[in-house]
């Protein structure tokens, strides 16, 4: 049973640094991309991240290029976003997703197309 788990959000000021984790379970995360979304109330769902099954290609949003990185430890069987110099924008539950069904091995991962999601973490940045 594949299974996304997401930790690591929390309330912080502007300016401010997280690093969300997503643990996975249920399948071989090193043969398959992984997506971060996020979604704030009254808004789309929106892509800001992905890493391929590698590492060695990542793709970031606009919006949060230069401030988040991903990452991956596949040993660990866990992807990373840090963020860092957090904007009150960034404020959303935070999400990863895989697509298992289609084999995607390499980004983008698409919202409609990722087959599981984890339960999201909460970010919050506000003083």
């Amino acid at each position: 049973q594949v299974q996304l788990v997401e930790s690591g959000g929390g309330l912080v000021q502007p300016g401010g640094s997280l690093r969300l984790s997503c643990v996975a379970s249920g399948f071989t995360l090193d043969k398959y991309a992984i997506g971060w979304f996020r979604q704030a109330p009254g808004k789309e769902r929106e892509g800001v991240s992905c890493i391929n099954y590698s590492g060695r290609s990542t793709l970031y949003a606009d919006s949060v290029k230069g401030r988040f990185t991903i990452s991956r430890d596949n040993a660990k069987n866990t992807v990373y976003l840090q963020m860092n110099s957090l904007k009150p924008e960034d404020t959303a539950v935070y999400y990863c997703a895989v697509d298992t069904y289609g084999g995607k091995r390499n980004c983008p991962v698409s919202g409609a197309g990722a087959s599981s999601w984890g339960q999201g973490t909460q970010v919050t940045v506000s003083s």
